[in-house]
């Protein structure tokens, strides 16, 4: 199961990535791209910058407001952030598949190449077919309210299992037209792209 905080490291490196951010459009971008179910805290944000400065994937520069004078702090990523996050945005391992990286990494998805992601779209779908088959197995235990509950979790994982395919048809698609693998984009640090926020799908068991 992999670790929630080096998940929001590597949300956090990827978002520096395309500008430098103070820590309270650094939170906001985060609950936008994580979508996880509980909005991300200051509590667990600042811990998480503190590691990464001591690993000196970023850094800190203090700039002035022009209206209120006030001075805040801005975190910038590094050549060694740049670095560590490459390496790690190509991993596709099952780590990949989970609820807790899957969303952050398909925002990201324009950073790989078509082969890793066929590999995290394909390990995706399978992952929730084999919930979906222990969700079906299990019927007739619950009371009426279990069972609308549980019949709810099956239709989410059940239009991301098509979702997914659909996704799957497209990249093999694509790449049997180019008739080559995709090349990554190269991270920049002031890209002006912008990522949209994934709906994760409900573990019915």
């Amino acid at each position: 199961m992999p670790r929630k905080g080096a998940t929001l490291e590597l949300a956090v490196l990827g978002l520096l990535q395309e500008t430098p951010l103070h820590g309270y459009e650094l939170r906001k971008r985060l609950n936008l791209l994580l979508g996880w179910t509980r909005l991300l805290s200051y509590g667990s944000l600042y811990p998480a910058l503190k590691r990464m400065l001591r690993a000196g994937w970023i850094t800190e520069v203090t700039t002035s407001n022009a209206v209120s004078r006030r001075q805040r702090i801005v975190y910038q990523i590094t050549p060694a952030g740049i670095e560590f996050f490459t390496s790690e945005i190509t991993e596709a391992g099952p780590a990949a598949w989970e609820d807790e990286t899957f969303n952050m990494r398909f925002a990201f998805f324009s950073r790989t190449d078509a082969t890793v992601r066929l590999r995290i779209l394909e390990g995706r779908r399978s992952r929730l077919q084999e919930r979906l088959d222990r969700a079906r197995a299990l019927h007739g235990e619950d009371d009426r309210y279990l069972s609308e509950l549980r019949r709810h979790s099956i239709e989410s994982v059940e239009r991301e299992v098509r979702w997914l395919t659909d996704l799957i048809e497209t990249e093999r698609s694509n790449s049997d037209r180019t008739g080559s693998r995709t090349t990554p984009v190269k991270p920049r640090a002031a890209a002006k792209r912008r990522t949209a926020p994934l709906a994760g799908a409900t573990d019915p068991t």
